[in-house]
């Protein structure tokens, strides 16, 4: 009796098989996940934070930002269609595209002085810095 083992270098039928069947990974393949997270860079500067998103194929329109409960979400959704008649065929194309994305902000954010830029497929976000509150000495005295 012959048993098929999974390979490290070639897989065998049988891992093939349990690898097409199986639909925690097989949908989960990037093939079918249309939902790509853009690249994001985080500056910890002396005076704001600055987030640069990459996100090419937007327009300005189409971002949705905005703070709830210290939590800074991102999302942007965009689709486009194309019809094309002719006298022997007809062609109809179309996509879509769409990300969120979160961040937890510190509490050294001034929720009033956020603002947003987006150019040539970057969209800057620049997150100003309140000045930390002082605590004040106070003596307490013992009863």
């Amino acid at each position: 009796m012959s048993t098929l083992v999974k390979s490290n270098n070639i897989p065998s039928l049988r891992s093939m098989m349990e690898d097409f069947w199986n639909n925690d990974n097989f949908f989960n393949h990037p093939f079918f996940n249309r939902e790509l997270l853009p690249a994001v860079n985080i500056r910890d500067k002396k005076e704001n934070y600055e987030l640069e998103v990459a996100a090419p194929g937007f327009k300005k329109d189409d971002f949705n930002i905005g703070i709830e409960n210290g939590l800074l979400t991102i999302s942007a959704e965009t689709s486009e269609e194309h019809n094309e008649e002719k006298e022997n065929y007809t062609r109809k194309e179309f996509s879509s595209s769409s990300f969120t994305r979160s961040f937890n902000l510190p509490e050294d954010v001034d929720n009033d002085h956020i603002k947003a830029n987006y150019k040539n497929g970057l969209l800057t976000i620049d997150i100003r810095k309140t000045t930390p509150a002082v605590a004040e000495k106070k003596k307490i005295n013992i009863d």
